[in-house]
Order: structure tokens, then sequence, then C-alpha cells
């Protein structure tokens, strides 16, 4: 394997002027027609995208909107979740996850993760159905954390039988699917995050909401536009979260591309998988459990999951030593997620303290994202995986 310690080209965790560069041309095009039609906001080209995205996820509709947490509270008031409701869902995700349900007025109830996948256990979830009467639970929230999707089949079945809406935190998941069916149309409505860093991205903040239901739809689009189907006639409070024809543009773009993207991800995930076991940093990802002698833990992939790897995440030994020692290589890393939902300050007055969700407390421990971009080489993620076994020598 390559020598790390004569190496001084930086690999970063996302180098999206590889991807640029490859779709510059489209690109530019797309937004000079934006440009010369003057249709910013809501214009045809947010409606062209509406209609591609829905057609690629399968989806009855699409809705446009400011942003992924725009995408969740929007989701979740078309559900009618309101003032005085629970939504159950996991503590181990990005802040909106939670944000969105308290900006409804609801409370987030928070239920650990599988420590396989670290997807919301939906035997957890299960358990606390049956004990959770006076929460006046509405919806369940799984997130489709890093890319695979949570075990819809439990939580479709939970929603028929407790008469609860899923709504599908989808943000890191566009081309995700589970037993065929892609991510965003799996539960009653999805939320969909454009964010730069996310696998189909933006040239800044963009959400969308999906869904097979078109009544839920329209509510969507008279939310996102202050309550209004009629300019100056308000039926409802709604709210701003309009996406602009600039960013749609944009994602029409790479939403050609998406497929192959995504699949230039599993392939990357597959090999970081191959190099980690050859070196004999850690047993293949399915094998379930985690040996004393291996330093390195691979998650875990449903086999009903088809996973498009928005983030490889490995779970470690010593990792915050192991991140700053990949940083002195010039090799980039993140943390996904440092500090739970549940332990966040601003979440005190929830009542949850630490030992209250074990697997998602010691997971945020052990978590690590490494480089993943479709444009990174195997020289390049040889050089990760090598500089991690130097770190563990």
């Amino acid at each position: 394997m390559p020598d790390t310690s004569v190496t001084t080209t930086r690999i970063p965790m996302l180098d999206l002027k590889r991807q640029f560069a490859a779709i510059r041309d489209e690109v530019y095009a797309a937004m000079q027609e934006v440009c010369e039609s003057q249709h910013l906001v809501l214009g045809e080209a947010v409606q062209a995208f509406e209609r591609e995205s829905a057609v690629y996820l399968g989806a009855k509709a699409a809705v446009g909107c400011a942003s992924g947490t725009d995408a969740l509270w929007l989701a979740l008031v078309a559900c009618d979740v309101k003032p005085g409701d629970s939504v159950i869902t996991t503590s181990f995700s990005f802040f909106a996850t939670a944000s969105s349900i308290i900006r409804c007025g609801a409370r987030p109830v928070f239920v650990d993760i599988h420590p396989d996948t670290l997807n919301l256990d939906p035997g957890q979830v299960e358990a606390k159905l049956y004990s959770a009467a006076a929460l006046n639970l509405k919806a369940v929230m799984p997130v489709h954390l890093y890319g695979q999707c949570a075990d819809m089949d439990r939580f479709e079945r939970f929603g028929r039988d407790h008469s609860l809406k899923i709504v599908e935190d989808a943000a890191q998941a566009f081309g995700a699917s589970w037993r065929g069916r892609r991510a965003g149309t799996l539960g009653h409505a999805a939320g969909f995050s454009f964010y730069p860093t996310k696998n189909l991205s933006a040239f800044g903040d963009g959400g969308l909401v999906t869904t097979n239901d078109n009544d839920l739809a329209e509510h969507v689009r008279r939310l996102r536009n202050h309550g209004s189907r009629v300019r100056y006639y308000h039926e409802e409070l709604g709210w701003n979260s309009r996406l602009d024809s600039i960013q749609a543009a944009v994602l029409r773009v790479k939403l050609k591309y998406i497929d192959q993207w995504n699949a230039r991800r599993r392939e990357i995930a597959e090999f970081y998988d191959k190099l980690f076991v050859e070196v004999g940093l850690a047993s293949p990802a399915n094998r379930g459990g985690w040996a004393a002698k291996e330093p390195v833990r691979l998650l875990c992939t449903l086999t009903q999951a088809h996973h498009i790897y928005h983030q490889y995440v490995i779970r470690c030994m010593r990792r915050d030593d192991l991140r700053q020692h990949l940083s002195s290589r010039g090799i980039g890393s993140e943390i996904y997620y440092p500090v739970p939902l549940h332990m966040q300050e601003c979440f005190n007055y929830l009542g949850y303290r630490a030992g209250d969700l074990p697997h998602t407390e010691l997971a945020a421990k052990e978590v690590l994202a490494l480089p993943i971009f479709p444009e990174i080489t195997e020289e390049e993620q040889h050089r990760v995986v090598d500089a991690i076994r130097e770190f563990y020598r």
C-alpha cells in the first residue's frame, strides 16, 4: 500500500470541485436559462424538477421547498402533527430531525438505535408503542441514516396497526431503496435535503417533500407559500419556504447523474470494506459483533436495503485520537454525530439523562465518517486505510 509518510496531497471528506468540473457547462447553461427567463422563485425550473424527481422516486407528488429542515416540518404539519402530539424518532441524527417536530408544537420521543446499522431500532419502537399510551403519539419518523433505509417493513406495520403517520427523514437517502421501493415513497410523506454535502446537492439550500397522497401534497404547497393557494388569500398560517429556480435548475442537471454517482459510492464503500478486512483491521461488515482484537467495526447493510452511502462510516476504538492522526496526514474525516439529540442542552427540558439510550450514546463515541465522493480514487482510499492501519500498528 502507498506510504502515507511521503504523500502530501490532502484527501478531503468531500470534493465538490471534481464533480463540478465534469458538469460545469451543463450547470452554466441551466442557470443561464433561468436568468434569461427571470422566473426566479417557484418558476418553470422548479415545476420541472418536481415532476422529474417524482418520476425518479416513484412518488405521486414532489414539492420543492427551501431546505431539508423545512421539508421535514412541512411533511409533519401536512400529516396533522400539532401541539400536544408526540412523534417517535431517533436521537442519533442531525438536529433538524428533532427541531422539526418541536416546530410543530409536538414532542419528540427518542428511542434507541440498532448497534449494527445505527438506524432506529424497530424492536425498541414497538416496545415504546405498547408503553406510551399517555404520550398522544401521532407519528413515527425513521431516519434513513447515511443512505440506508430503516427497516420499513416494521415501520409500515406500526403505522397500520397503531394508526400512526410514518414520515421518512430521507435527507441522506436520495436514490436509496427498500425492497425495490425508493426512499420517499415508503411512508405517508418524506423530507429530502439538497444541502451541498448531500449525495444530490444544490448550490445552496434546498429541500423536497414527497408523498403518494395528492391532497397532502396540495397542503404542502400551501404551507410553503404562506398558507396561500391564490396570491394574497391565505387559508392558514404557512411559511415562506419556496425553492428558488436557480437551485432547481442545478438539481435537474445533477438528477441525470444520480444513479451513476450512487453506484460509484457503493463501489467505493465495498472497496473500503475490502481493504479493512485485508489489512486485518475489521471483520466483514455483516458478520455481526466486534472481535476484541479488531479496532474497527464495519456497519451492516440489511439485505432488503439498497444503500447509497451518503456517508461511509466506521465504528472505531480511540476515535478522537484516530481522527487527529488522520488530520496530521492530510486526510479529512467527520463525526456524525458527536452529541446525541437527547443529550443536547436545548433539549434538557425533555428530561432525558445519560444512559437512557445506551446504543446511541456509545455510537456517538465511536463513529467516524471517512472520505467518500464519486470521484475519489482507489489510491486515495488506500492512503486512508493505510493511515488508519499505521495508527493502530
